[in-house]
C-alpha cells in the first residue's frame, strides 16, 4: 500500500478508487453510491464490510437518510457545503450514535475494517465514520475438531461471508485481500483465496490460483473436494494441506505468509503450503507459557512414536529380541501367554481393529451414548477377550496405551495415517522384528522428506535445517526470542518481526 497518510480528495470518485485499489478490490467492501440527478455525479457514498457492518441500518436508515438530505444541497459545491454536509452528518444520522470526521486514508482504513460505515460527500475534505458493527462473536459456533483450554471459543461457520468476517475481526490491515472464484458446473460454489499482501510468497500465490482454475467438477460441497484435488502427493498417506475451523489459528498461519482458501458451505480453511511439524501445533501452544508448551509438544511427539511403533515394538521383541527383556518380565509374560492360541502378531491385529471399529461407532453414534459405547465397551471386551484366553493381559495394556496416544495428536487429518502405518509396522517388525522396523522407519523418513506443499518442503525447518523456523518447531521458544517470521512461506523482502496471534 502506497501512503496512508494522503488527505482524502473532494472528489467522490477518486476516493472510491483509491479504497478499492488498496484494498485488492476485494468483493466483501460494499460501496452504495448517491448520484445527483442533474448531474448525474456522485453526491455521497457509503462504504462498509459485509459482514462486519449492520447492512440493515445502513439500508433502512443511514440511505434513505442521505439520500433525502442531500437533494437539499447545491448541485454546484460552494463554500457552505462542507459545513452542510458536516451538519447532515452529526445531526441527521444521530439516531445510529456519534459520527466522527476522518482526514486522512489511514483512519477511513482502520474503522473501516473494524466494521464501521464510511461516509464520502462531494465536495468534503474529511470523511465521517458511523459505528455500526455487527460481529459475530461466541455464539456463532464452538469448535469441536481442536479444543483447547485457554484461547478464544468461536470457529468459522457454513457460511462463507462470516468466516471472511471473523479473519476481518482478527486481522485488521487493508493488506488482508480476499479474491473469490466460482468452482463447480453444478454447484457454483464460491471459493475465496486468502492471503496478506506482501507475506504470502507471489509463487504460491499464483499456482493456488492455476490450480483451482484448473478444477473441473461438477459440484464442491466440502473443502475436501478441493483439498483433494489441489495436493501435491495425492498418492501420499500424509496430508499437504492443513485445515483448520478456528479463526485465531487461520489468522497466525496468514501472518506467516500461508494462503487460505475458504470454500461456501463448509466450516474449514485450507491453508497451504504446509509443514508436517503444523500437524502437531496445537493453538494452545502460542497462549501458554512458552516453557509449558514447549514441554507439551514434546509429549505429542513422543505420543505419535509411541502410537505409531509400540505395538510393532512389542510383536518384535517377544518374537525374535526375547533375550532383551528382564528375565522376571520374560517370564511374566510367558505366563500370560501361555494358555493364549495365537501369535503376538495376530493378537495384536485382532485388539487394533476391535478398538478401531469401537472408535468409529462411538463417533457415528449419538453424543449421549457414542464415549460412554466406545470407553465402556473397550473395557468390557478387553477383559472378556483375557478371560477368555484369546489375548494376553499385556496386549490389552499395549493397545490401550496405543490408542490413547493417538489422541494426543491436535490434528485429526495426520492421526488417520498414523493409524494405518501402524498395521504396516506391525507387519514388518512380526516379519523381520527390530531390523525391520528400523528399515520401516529409514522408508517412512525418505518418503516425508520427499514430500513438496505447493512447492515448500514438507519436512522443513528440519529438512533442510533452517534456524529462523526451527524456533517453533520441536520446542516453542520465548516471544522476546523469536524476531522473524518463518521463511517456508514468507514473501522476499518481507522479513519482520514474527506476530503470533
Amino acid at each position: 500500500m502506497n501512503d496512508n497518510k494522503m488527505p482524502i480528495s473532494p472528489i467522490i470518485d477518486i476516493n472510491l478508487e483509491r479504497i478499492q485499489m488498496d484494498l485488492g478490490r476485494s468483493d466483501d467492501v460494499v460501496i452504495r453510491e448517491i448520484r445527483d440527478v442533474n448531474t448525474l455525479d456522485a453526491a455521497a457514498a457509503i462504504v462498509y464490510m459485509d459482514g462486519l457492518s449492520d447492512a440493515k441500518i445502513i439500508n433502512t436508515y443511514i440511505f434513505d437518510v442521505l439520500n433525502h438530505a442531500l437533494a437539499h444541497i447545491p448541485a454546484t459545491p460552494s463554500s457552505t457545503e462542507d459545513s452542510s454536509i458536516e451538519r447532515i452528518a452529526k445531526d441527521l444520522l444521530t439516531g445510529i450514535g456519534p459520527v466522527y470526521a476522518c482526514t486522512h486514508f489511514s483512519d477511513i482504513y482502520r474503522f473501516l475494517l473494524s466494521g464501521e460505515a464510511i461516509l464520502l460527500f462531494r465536495g468534503s475534505h474529511h470523511a465521517y465514520r458511523a459505528c455500526i458493527r455487527e460481529w459475530k462473536s461466541r455464539d456463532v459456533m464452538e469448535s469441536n475438531n481442536q479444543t483447547a483450554i485457554r484461547g478464544p471459543r468461536e470457529s468459522f461457520t457454513e457460511t462463507l461471508r462470516i468466516n471472511t468476517a471473523l479473519i476481518r475481526r482478527k486481522i485488521k490491515d487493508p493488506n488482508l485481500w480476499f479474491e473469490t472464484i466460482t468452482i463447480g458446473d453444478t454447484t457454483k460454489t464460491d471459493i475465496t483465496i486468502v492471503h496478506v499482501n506482501g507475506l504470502a510468497k507471489p509463487s504460491v500465490l499464483e499456482n493456488v490460483r492455476i490450480k483451482l482454475a484448473s478444477i473441473e467438477i461438477d459440484g464442491v460441497l466440502d473443502s475436501g473436494y478441493i483439498e483433494e484435488l489441489i495436493e501435491d502427493a495425492p498418492h501420499s498417506l500424509f496430508p499437504t494441506v492443513y485445515n483448520s475451523d478456528l479463526p485465531d489459528v487461520v489468522a497466525a498461519q496468514l501472518l506467516e505468509g500461508k494462503v487460505g482458501i475458504l470454500v461456501d458451505g463448509t466450516p474449514n480453511m485450507l491453508l497451504v503450503p504446509t509443514q508436517l511439524v503444523t500437524f502437531f501445533q496445537s493453538p494452545e501452544d502460542y497462549y501458554q507459557r512458552a516453557f509449558y508448551s514447549s514441554l507439551l509438544r514434546i509429549l505429542r511427539f513422543a505420543s505419535v512414536f509411541i502410537s505409531l511403533l509400540l505395538p510393532a515394538s512389542y510383536i518384535a521383541i517377544t518374537t525374535f529380541h526375547r533375550d532383551m527383556l528382564p528375565t522376571s518380565l520374560l517370564i511374566g509374560l510367558a505366563a500370560q501367554r501361555e494358555g493364549v492360541p495365537f501369535p503376538a502378531f495376530v493378537e495384536a491385529l485382532v485388539m487394533e481393529v476391535t478398538f478401531e471399529i469401537l472408535r468409529e461407532a462411538g463417533l457415528r453414534m449419538p453424543k449421549a451414548i457414542g464415549q460412554a459405547v466406545s470407553v465402556v465397551g473397550t473395557l468390557v471386551i478387553g477383559q472378556a477377550a483375557v478371560d477368555a484366553g484369546i489375548v494376553s493381559a499385556a496386549m490389552v495394556i499395549v493397545v490401550a496405551v496405543t490408542a490413547i496416544s493417538t489422541f494426543t495428536l491436535p490434528s485429526y487429518s495426520l492421526s488417520i495415517p498414523i493409524r494405518i502405518l501402524r498395521f504396516a509396522f506391525m507387519g514388518v517388525g512380526a516379519s523381520f522384528g527390530l531390523f525391520g522396523i528400523v528399515m520401516g522407519l529409514l522408508v517412512l523418513l525418505l518418503h516425508v522428506c520427499s514430500l513438496r506443499s505447493f512447492g515448500e518442503p514438507y519436512m522443513s525447518p528440519f529438512s533442510p535445517y533452517k534456524r529462523t523456523e526451527f524456533e517453533d518447531a520441536l520446542f516453542r521458544l520465548p516471544r522476546w526470542l523469536t524476531y522473524k517470521r518463518p521463511d517456508t512461506s514468507l514473501s522476499a523482502g518481507r522479513a519482520r518481526l514474527r506476530k503470533r496471534s
